[in-house]
């Protein structure tokens, strides 16, 4: 198989309650997943083999979440709450059909509305995720 299609992914938003029931970000137009990624640390030492580089792993981020959105203010505006809150929030990223998800908690650190003369009301939003991301994979 080439490739799955990416229609119908979603982004959730938790509503912090117990328990915890998540509804999808409405009129999501583009999602950027988090990239996870690790540091690494140099350990070369003088009597490393044939003066070859060598490294180790260090700690590991969540990265970011990017998502567009076609902006209703009705709508969306709720989510700056998040942005003035400075705990995470628990979301995740749904993927379509039975493929799983990735849920994690994350701050929303950018909320960037534009509304250009010859175009859609557009947000983009980014989320940076705190700690380790769960990855429930599908089917």
């Amino acid at each position: 198989m080439a490739g799955l299609d990416a229609f119908g992914t979603q982004l959730q938003r938790g509503d912090g309650a117990t328990p915890e029931t998540f509804s999808p970000l409405a009129n999501v137009t583009d999602i950027t997943p988090p990239g996870i990624e690790r540091e690494t640390y140099d350990v070369t030492a003088h009597d490393s083999e044939d003066a070859w580089r060598e490294f180790i792993g260090g700690l590991k981020d969540g990265g970011e979440v990017e998502i567009d959105i076609n902006y209703d203010p009705r709508e969306h505006d709720g989510l700056i709450a998040d942005f003035a809150d400075a705990l995470p929030r628990n979301y995740k990223v749904v993927w379509p059909g039975t493929l799983g998800n990735w849920a994690f908690k994350a701050i929303l650190t950018n909320f960037e509305p534009e509304a250009p003369h010859d175009d859609k009301l557009a947000v983009s939003l980014t989320f940076k995720v705190s700690g380790k991301p769960t990855i429930t994979t599908g089917v």
